[in-house]
């Protein structure tokens, strides 16, 4: 097995110095992942702060996954490209996760407004909708209670359906990304284009498989299962980013295609 290599190991480090920090400061989740721009919450900084932040304890399964992946796949990319290069191309990943994902969501969200827009809201209404609490918005017997947005809707006579539809919309704005899979999925898909057939071995696969025949199973699992939880398809999120992941790997691969014509003597990539 490969020794760690130092930018790894220090972006080992950051990501494990972020998940205790955001453990300690819980307040910390309202800040550092990414949420959509739309959202009251969001930052400039958390298009660089997500990719260092991992689920909540006690799920610790999200951060081991994706450091492992990190240590696997890193190490060996910057053993041959060296610090620099794979930093940058580590973090161009992280980045190019956040724009697939932030711009899939505003298509759904787009989409889904399309049901409202005979209820001529203003931007402003909109964007306070969009960020409301709905849990707040009711009483116990599951009665609107008078307030700002109870008042805007009745004067839009906003029907069922189509309060339904803006629900729906907020969940999407007020729901953030946070995680280094989409830069680890970059990390993953340059190891398939430079050691097509290396084998790996993962703990729910009995046997040995060649990373240029794993890694499109696994982008083509992502990219199913994105699409299942769209509302434009069919139902339920399943809680993951898989665009995210999608972004990261196109990022990753668009880059490898661009390095590999101008960057590299062609026998490295044999």
């Amino acid at each position: 097995m490969m020794n760690m290599t130092p930018v790894v190991k220090q972006l080992i480090i950051i990501n494990i110095l972020f998940f205790i920090g955001s453990q300690l400061v819980n307040v910390s989740y309202g800040y550092l992942p990414l949420f959509y721009p739309e959202s009251n919450n969001f930052e400039i900084w958390q298009i660089f702060t997500h990719m260092f932040m991992h689920a909540q304890w006690p799920n610790f399964a999200h951060i081991l996954f994706n450091m492992f992946a990190l240590y696997s796949f890193g190490s060996a990319l910057e053993h041959f490209w060296g610090g620099k290069k794979f930093l940058f191309f580590y973090l161009s990943c992280g980045l190019g996760a956040a724009l697939l994902h932030t711009g899939v969501n505003y298509l759904e969200i787009q989409s889904i407004l399309n049901a409202v827009t005979n209820l001529n809201l203003s931007k402003s209404d909109l964007h306070l909708i969009l960020n409301a609490d709905y849990q707040s918005l009711f009483d116990a017997n599951g009665k609107m209670i008078p307030g700002q947005i109870a008042t805007i809707l009745d004067k839009a006579n906003c029907t069922q359906e189509q309060f339904n539809s803006l629900v729906q919309a907020s969940s999407i704005v007020q729901s953030p990304v946070l995680g280094a899979s989409g830069a680890t999925y970059g990390l993953m898909t340059a190891f398939a284009f430079m050691f097509p057939n290396a084998q790996l071995g993962f703990m729910f696969i009995p046997v040995p498989v060649k990373a240029k025949y794993f890694v499109p199973v696994i982008l083509a699992i992502d990219l199913f299962f994105g699409l299942k939880g769209s509302s434009f398809f069919a139902s339920g999120s399943t809680g993951i980013a898989h665009f995210a992941h999608l972004g990261g790997a196109l990022t990753g691969y668009l880059m490898m295609l661009y390095w590999k014509k101008n960057q590299f003597n062609g026998n490295r990539w044999n």
